[in-house]
């Protein structure tokens, strides 16, 4: 399906726009995008990716050459670019991701001093929001003006933790964030789910992570946890989602599960 067959069948149950964040680098934030929209496709929801990190590992996650691109989302934030002219298909049904390139690291500074500078995200997706049943942003590993413009377009937030020593150091400070975006700029903005990643069975600290998360945040976590896969980490060096690159995969089930449990939970 291309993107213009996309525009021909608006959603009939709304768009969930779900911001993927975590001021922690390394917990599996981009993964989590590319393989959790991939499984969403494959359960027939229409899913938009927005690659917002600069280090555009979603974009390249789908197989897309950031070198051939002529324009990314940082065109749309400064330049007014409509999304419709960056939305890119990708080789998973339904899916469809606006790209980013290291260009997006200027627009932190850029933004500082431009008009209506928080919201400039949320105004670039509301014309094409209704195209898809959910929206993914990929947010960057910091709490600066990019992840607050994600938070101020987003609906709610889904928190990868990984599953290792340290796993909550960091989120008091994201919900206070969150808090403080919720408060003076979007005050619909909730938490969709936590999300505990690169499991391992083996050991303890795993298991004990595991537990702590869940003590933590009692139902808001997944009951889905993604486990540690080499063929998770090799996917992206072949430019796809593990569900492309290895379909029976430990890795591919368990964001086959995650996609269930977010269509149930939306």
């Amino acid at each position: 399906m291309s993107y213009k067959e996309v525009q021909r069948s608006k959603s009939e149950k709304g768009t969930r726009v779900i911001a993927i964040i975590n001021q922690k680098g390394g917990v599996g934030k981009s993964t989590t995008a590319v393989n959790l929209a991939a499984a969403l496709g494959e359960l027939n929801r229409k899913t938009l990716i927005v690659d917002f990190d600069p280090q555009g590992n979603t974009t390249s996650g789908f197989g897309i050459d950031k070198e051939e691109l002529t324009q990314d989302v940082y065109n749309a934030l400064l330049h007014d670019v409509p999304a419709e002219e960056l939305i890119e298909d990708t080789i998973c049904k339904k899916v469809f991701v606006i790209p980013a390139t290291i260009q997006l690291a200027g627009a932190e500074i850029e933004l500082v001093s431009a008009m209506a500078r928080e919201t400039r995200l949320k105004d670039l997706l509301e014309p094409v929001i209704e195209d898809f049943d959910f929206v993914l942003i990929d947010c960057p590993p910091s709490l600066g003006l990019l992840t607050i413009n994600a938070l101020a377009a987003a609906d709610s937030v889904l928190i990868p933790i990984q599953c290792e020593y340290y796993a909550l150091e960091g989120v008091t400070k994201l919900l206070e964030s969150m808090r403080m975006v919720k408060g003076r700029i979007n005050r619909n903005l909730g938490t969709f789910g936590v999300l505990m990643t690169m499991f391992d069975s083996r050991t303890s600290l795993s298991r004990q992570v595991v537990d702590e998360v869940r003590s933590y945040f009692g139902n808001i976590a997944f009951k889905t946890v993604i486990p540690r896969s080499v063929k998770v980490s090799e996917a992206p060096s072949y430019g796809m989602p593990v569900l492309k690159y290895s379909p029976n995969n430990k890795g591919s089930r368990a964001y086959m599960n995650l996609a269930r449990e977010v269509i149930k939970r939306a």
